[in-house]
């Protein structure tokens, strides 16, 4: 077993899941349980069924992608949604629904 690369591997995993919206909805779920323990391991279960179809999914794109085309595409997809992630969430919202002006305002009493 390549010890190395199990270590780099739970280290960017285990960074990047840091404040992560499953980690978020972990701490929800919790918060309203009188008992975590279910939610640990259904939690647990989910990312390990995650896991697992991203390493399948690697594992069968690398038999006719080459691993630096994945590469590229992984990070400009990162790139992506980093410059996506930059722009207010205003202009993203006008441009995906503009403003119908014909729906009547409710009436104050």
């Amino acid at each position: 077993m390549d010890w190395h690369l199990l270590g780099l591997t739970f280290i960017t995993v285990f960074i990047s899941e840091l404040g992560d919206k499953s980690q978020l909805a972990a701490i929800a779920l919790s918060s309203g349980s009188k008992s975590p323990r279910p939610v640990f391991f259904g939690a647990a279960a989910a990312l390990l069924l995650a896991s697992f179809l991203g390493v399948i999914i690697g594992e069968g794109t690398s038999h006719f992608l080459p691993a630096r085309l994945v590469k590229i595409i992984a990070a400009a997809g990162f790139a992506i949604l980093a410059v996506r992630m930059l722009i207010p969430a205003r202009i993203v919202q006008d441009e995906a629904s503009p403003e119908d002006n014909s729906t009547p305002t409710p009436l104050k009493s």
